[in-house]
């Protein structure tokens, strides 16, 4: 973790924005338009009775399984073409509901056939924001989030520990999102976005083959641990329709705890199964490029990159997203 808050303070750094000079014109607010990094929310919200739907699509390749040390092995190359759509409504001044659903479709290594599109697990959150960014002031604009995660995902009873694409667990998120913009050097704007988010997931009760590594047989439950990460995302506008975008995200998730039994020989007691499946940190870089129409809509492409981490899967993930707002 040491790594990856070094990392941050030289992201954060590495985008300060210097001093203008006094003869370079800046770009005004309304000049510039946004369709959002690939990863970090905003955090403001819509006027009432006005919507946003920004679908992603991606492609999750597993590039290699890092270790508890952080010893990178090899694995088989699959693909997990997948979709995660928000759905965002003003229902009143500063207050946003959401809905976040997700699709997923698994084509395995080794020429396996894939699994049919399945559904992911779906999620209900609220936005309320609390500040507004003004020029010359230093107050970034500043919202809570509060979402819900319900778990509609398949998890266990499994044929495959691929066909699984939800967690089974009810979870709560409270996040935390802050917004600003500075002129860079030339008079560009660069907005940036800092956000801070911790879940709490209750225990899932589990039943044979899971997507927490149990197997045929097994009875018992799964206690996932909490999750903690810090999203810092900068995004500069090149000119009215061009954007440069990129993401530092870093995450610790507590150890999760398996509990159970298994079926053993006739005659014996099942045998108890604990398992600790340890704890977890990763930083994740997502570059990305937008091209924004207009004001109301926009696109953008890119890819979320695994930096360095410790019990986690490696991996690269193209994306592409389409925001549009009315």
């Amino acid at each position: 973790m040491k790594r990856i808050w070094v990392a941050l303070g030289f992201a954060m750094a590495m985008f300060a924005p210097g001093p203008a000079s006094a003869d370079i014109a800046r770009q005004s607010l309304d000049d510039a338009w946004w369709t959002g990094p690939l990863l970090a929310p905003g955090a403001g919200t819509l006027p009432p009775g006005h919507v946003l739907f920004e679908p992603y699509f991606y492609d999750a390749i597993p590039t290699a399984s890092i270790d508890a040390h952080g010893v990178s092995h090899p694995v088989p190359r699959s693909d997990t073409f997948g979709s995660q759509s928000y759905l965002i409504y003003g229902v009143a001044d500063r207050f946003t509901l959401g809905l976040i659903p997700r699709f997923a479709y698994k084509n395995p290594a080794n020429g396996a056939s894939g699994t049919s599109i399945a559904a992911g697990d779906l999620s209900l959150q609220g936005q309320y924001q609390l500040t507004q960014f003004e020029e010359g002031h230093w107050l970034p604009t500043i919202a809570i989030n509060l979402g819900e995660t319900f778990p509609i995902g398949a998890y266990d009873r499994l044929n495959r520990p691929g066909d699984g694409f939800g967690a089974g667990a009810y979870a709560t998120a409270l996040s935390l999102y802050s917004q600003s913009y500075f002129w860079m050097p030339d008079g560009r704007l660069l907005r940036a976005r800092l956000n801070l988010t911790y879940t709490v997931s209750d225990s899932v009760d589990l039943t044979g083959m899971s997507v927490y590594g149990t197997e045929a047989g097994f009875r018992g439950h799964a206690s996932p641990g909490t999750s903690a990460v810090a999203d810092l995302a900068f995004e500069y506008s090149i000119d009215r329709n061009w954007v440069a975008a990129v993401d530092f995200w870093a995450e610790q998730d507590a150890n999760t705890h398996v509990a159970g039994l298994m079926p053993s020989l006739p005659g014996l007691p099942p045998a108890v199964v604990a398992n600790d499946l340890g704890s977890a940190h990763v930083l994740y870089v997502a570059p990305a490029v937008e091209y924004n129409f207009n004001n109301s809509f926009g696109v953008i492409a890119g890819a979320r990159l695994f930096v360095t981490g410790a019990n986690k899967t490696a991996t690269v993930i193209p994306l592409v997203a389409f925001n549009y707002v009315h």
